[in-house]
């Protein structure tokens, strides 16, 4: 028999990304029912415990019968960040192989995946008087003036951060004006969690963009359907939570809870976050166009899934 090389032998990731609500845990979901696979969420909002309707998260009775990882782990006060998540999928992909099945990654947070796959930086320890500075001088120019500031210290940076995404621009600025580097530069020397193992990666990438659009729509009035509303009702009750916890920024619970704020109507927050749904499957589509190491399958073309599914091992 031929003898392997090295990188045949390694161990093996699979992952299956993708924008938002284009079919990804279903297409994982039934490939674990063919294989002998773990799924390992990479969605930042599915950490957190509560964050079900809004998330499409798996039903309890799907998750008894496939396992799954990284779901329910968090409390919506505690913050949850690329760093935690790369320590914690490194720990389960060890633990998967140990039982002898592969781990499927499956999820469209593209920050944690390349933080897992590229590397992830020794970043300095966030400083409490830079941090409030930080956050006073976006309370009173916006976060968009700050994002300007980050794009002329860190263009690379800026590129990858929505002007909106307070949490980013604050860590990035953070790392510039503490270590005088680059949070891009930082991050490009890191090594990776995973260099160990062989990865194939596929992204589900819908032709019919604007398909996708009215999908994504229909989607998040079913969500409403389903009790959405209700959901972030429970959550907005909670004194310890607020606007400003990472949980609560999430797609879809942020407009909700400005609109239980009453900063607007619930017909506005619901036409608010169908076009912040839409952003984030765009962010998401510019995220795979850039990424050259990910093999392209339209999930709706004949036979993709069977096609997909047939060639995992």
């Amino acid at each position: 028999m031929e003898e392997l090389d090295g990188a045949e032998r390694s161990p093996l990731i699979l992952v299956l990304t993708g924008p938002t609500g284009v079919g990804k845990s279903d297409w994982a979901i039934r490939a674990a029912g063919m294989h002998p696979l773990e799924i390992v969420s990479v969605d930042s909002a599915m950490v957190y415990r509560g964050l079900d309707t809004g998330t499409a998260k798996p039903s309890q009775e799907v998750r008894a019968r496939v396992p799954h990882h990284l779901i329910d782990i968090c409390d919506p006060t505690e913050p949850y960040s690329a760093g935690r998540f790369v320590a914690d999928a490194s720990a389960r992909i060890a633990e998967i192989h140990g039982r002898g099945r592969t781990p499927l990654l499956v999820g469209g947070t593209f920050l944690y995946l390349r933080a897992l796959v590229s590397g992830m930086a020794q970043l300095p320890h966030a400083s409490p008087e830079l941090r409030r500075e930080l956050t006073e001088r976006a309370s009173r120019v916006g976060w968009a003036e700050l994002h300007a500031e980050l794009k002329g210290l860190d263009p690379q940076a800026a590129a990858r951060i929505h002007p909106n995404d307070a949490q980013r621009i604050q860590r990035a600025l953070e790392v510039c004006y503490f270590t005088g580097r680059r949070l891009s530069e930082l991050q490009r020397a890191s090594p990776s969690a995973v260099a160990a193992y062989r990865i194939r990666r596929w992204a589900l990438v819908p032709e019919d963009r604007k398909a996708l659009q009215g999908h994504l729509a229909e989607r998040f009035n079913t969500m409403m359907a389903h009790g959405f509303l209700s959901e972030v009702e429970s959550l907005y009750a909670r004194s310890e939570l607020s606007a400003e916890c990472p949980a609560m920024r999430a797609v879809g619970y942020r407009e909700l809870w400005a609109h239980l704020a009453g900063a607007c109507t619930l017909a506005e927050a619901v036409a608010r976050a169908i076009a912040a749904t839409r952003q984030l499957a765009k962010r998401q589509l510019t995220w795979i166009r850039a990424d050259s190491t990910l093999e392209r399958i339209d999930p709706h073309a004949p036979g993709a899934f069977a096609q997909w599914s047939g060639g995992l091992l």
